[in-house]
């Protein structure tokens, strides 16, 4: 399928030791602070820490040697039109070995709304009607169409067919685990994505035709408050070294003296 994307026009310098992904590294950066997330593996989901009133990117960096197609979306909602997220819609379109950060919503081709980390109630997808989703980041990556390779000798198998089986099986598995349990609700109030001020962002247009209708990988990240996911267990907090004692004295007769 030939569809018209946007390719960024900026770099990003890798985060490997925080990223998640295969065929592309993803984070999620805090913009104001300019903290990578760490993402934290519970009950075989990612999650990350927002903090609440910051900005926020979505940092891609294409770890391939090819071009691809990475259509993202925030609380089920694709970040090019404003539309409930399909993976076949269009996307952000990365040459090899190389990253950008997706900012915010895109408004036109050289305009965002930031993405910021809100209270539910004031996150874009709630206040357009579509709360369902809030709190979840997605990145659908597709290979790009390569030209058609010679024909092989019957009853062989090319290396590449061999290797595109395996990546589809890797994405089936990854798709599996994904569909964990979800924890439940936490007690306080959880974050969304808010339609933050306009900011200036360049992209143009390109085609792009993808290798398979189906995404190579999909990337899931949920995210909430560092308060939520400590109730949620997502983060563990350390063990106090010391447990205080109510009565670490001895018996005694007497009066409480002066300090």
């Amino acid at each position: 399928m030939r569809t018209l994307c946007l390719v960024a026009l900026a770099g990003l310098a890798a985060q490997p030791a925080l990223a998640v992904g295969r065929l592309a590294d993803v984070t999620v950066t805090d913009r104001d602070s300019g903290e990578t997330l760490k993402p934290y593996v519970h009950r075989g989901e990612y999650w990350v820490a927002g903090r609440p009133g910051a900005r926020y990117a979505i940092s891609i960096r294409n770890q391939s040697g090819n071009r691809l197609l990475a259509v993202t979306s925030v609380d089920g909602i694709n970040v090019l039109s404003g539309q409930g997220a399909a993976a076949n819609q269009r996307g952000y379109v990365f040459d090899p070995w190389v990253g950008y950060e997706i900012d915010g919503w895109r408004k036109s081709s050289s305009e965002i709304a930031a993405f910021t980390f809100t209270a539910l109630p004031n996150a874009y997808a709630a206040l357009t009607g579509r709360p369902k989703n809030i709190g979840v980041i997605g990145v659908a990556l597709f290979r790009e169409r390569q030209p058609d390779p010679p024909p092989v000798a019957s009853g062989q198998v090319s290396a590449e067919a061999r290797n595109e089986a395996v990546a589809e099986r890797s994405a089936d598995s990854a798709g599996k685990a994904s569909a964990a349990r979800a924890p439940s609700a936490p007690v306080a109030q959880a974050l969304g994505t808010g339609h933050g001020e306009r900011e200036f962002s360049q992209v143009v247009s390109v085609p792009f035709e993808r290798a398979h209708s189906r995404p190579e990988e999909t990337i899931r990240i949920r995210y909430d408050s560092r308060e939520n996911l400590v109730t949620l267990g997502v983060i563990k907090l350390p063990k106090p070294r010391h447990v205080p004692d109510p009565f670490p004295g001895n018996a005694r007769m007497g009066y409480v003296p002066d300090p």
